[in-house]
């Protein structure tokens, strides 16, 4: 479960446990505006986060799920009952393998496909999905390679298809507020960034009956911030990132695997295997980033070692910081001297987003994690609809994904500079910022 800093922990429980009981809400929803033309699509993988954005999906009043797909097929007949609950059809349900998934992906009565899969899939679905003919929903993070990073790039362009990354976190309330106070020049040029991701969650590698999960085999094998999008995306945003700036060069060094060690040695004992093996991942990742115009972004990254959730977002510009953690913002020549503001109550109201200022009551009661949850499948099924470029295209997707092989590759030659892609392949020097436009 994710948090937006300014949110109490509470607060987004209290918001996601609305938001998984909501099918009621969406029939609500529904009945409160006019029938629009269908959007038809198909939810592959429907574990916790693709539950998830099904239900979410559903609250909207134009919406269609005809097939869901799951290798475990307890988890597909769950996302079905959701479905049909909600609609009072029952969805085709693809179980057969690992590969079914390139059934529900070949059908002709989608519009899009939302993938919720383990990641080392993500790029692959997304792929066929758009060579297929349609519009791709891509949980974070896109990818896990620089070729399917490439490959996302050029499928989208060479089919015509979109691909939009939904990354919630750059819709929550404050970080939407940043980006419209950041426009105004609240905070002068924006000119570094410390963000950072960690969430002590090592029990998540494990099953019960002592195993790895996919996320185990994961850190057994690959050191470097295999999970960036949630901070990066943001950042890139309040920089410009691919819309007037881009990243030129990345370094990235990471601790010495301890904790998994240890974290299985407490849950399964000193001679079990997983307590004795080795893993790959670093406890803490740290990777830093150089933009075009001269900007610098520090990175850090664990999901291992003990401590509360905290997602860490601090922006210094020539004119002032903010400080998510504290809810907190000095402007000079506004705020006193040597003080903070609190960000919540003398500025979120002042800059709210348009989307925020249109959707709060939508979002608020149909959407976890504070709602941002509602807003980026909002803005997601909106380009779907009008089959326009998303808020968060491939280039984004690319971008924000690839510091996931760059920093293993950093980390393993011992914090080498590396070259940056250009994903946009120039397409950044001539590209507008994101509008500030509401709904």
């Amino acid at each position: 479960m994710l948090m937006s800093a300014g949110l109490t922990r509470r607060q987004v429980l209290a918001a996601a446990a609305a938001s998984s009981a909501g099918l009621v809400i969406g029939r609500d929803l529904r009945a409160a505006q006019p029938e629009p033309r269908r959007v038809r699509v198909g939810v592959v993988g429907t574990g916790a986060r693709g539950t998830f954005l099904l239900a979410t999906m559903l609250g909207f009043p134009d919406v269609e799920v005809p097939a869901v797909c799951d290798v475990d097929s307890a988890a597909a007949e769950r996302a079905r009952d959701i479905v049909e609950k909600h609609s009072g059809r029952r969805p085709d349900a693809y179980t057969a393998g690992e590969s079914d998934w390139e059934k529900l992906v070949a059908r002709d009565d989608l519009d899009a496909v939302v993938i919720a899969t383990p990641w080392d899939i993500h790029a692959r679905i997304a792929v066929a999905a758009m060579r297929a003919g349609k519009f791709v929903g891509l949980e974070v993070p896109a990818c896990l390679t620089m070729d399917e990073a490439w490959d996302l790039v050029h499928t989208s362009e060479d089919t015509g298809q979109h691909c939009m990354l939904l990354e919630n976190v750059n819709y929550f309330r404050n970080v939407l507020a940043m980006q419209r106070l950041i426009r105004e020049g609240v905070l002068g040029t924006v000119t570094h960034a410390l963000v950072g991701y960690l969430h002590s969650i090592p029990n998540l590698s494990f099953t019960d009956d002592g195993k790895l999960t996919w996320r185990g085999r994961m850190k057994a094998k690959l050191n470097g911030n295999l999970y960036p999008t949630h901070p990066i995306g943001p950042t890139a945003w309040w920089m410009n990132i691919n819309r007037g700036d881009r990243f030129v060069r990345l370094r990235s060094v990471s601790t010495k695997p301890r904790y998994m060690r240890e974290y299985a040695r407490r849950r399964f004992g000193a001679e079990h295997p997983l307590a004795r093996r080795q893993y790959a991942l670093g406890d803490t990742n740290t990777t830093i980033i150089e933009t075009a115009n001269g900007h610098t972004i520090t990175l850090y990254f664990d999901i291992c070692s003990p401590r509360p959730y905290d997602l860490i977002f601090r922006v210094q510009g020539t004119k002032g910081c903010y400080e998510g953690n504290r809810d907190s913002i000095y402007v000079q020549g506004s705020t006193p001297e040597g003080q903070w503001e609190v960000f919540s109550t003398a500025y979120q109201e002042k800059y709210e987003h348009p989307l925020w200022r249109d959707l709060a009551a939508e979002a608020e009661k149909n959407g976890g994690h504070g709602g941002c949850d509602y807003i980026t499948v909002h803005q997601f099924l909106k380009s779907v609809r009008g089959r326009t470029r998303p808020p968060i295209d491939v280039y984004d997707a690319a971008t924000w994904s690839a510091i996931v092989p760059l920093s293993i590759a950093s980390v393993a030659n011992k914090g080498e500079a590396l070259d940056y892609p250009d994903f946009t392949r120039g397409r950044w020097k001539k590209d507008s910022p994101i509008p500030l436009a509401g709904a």
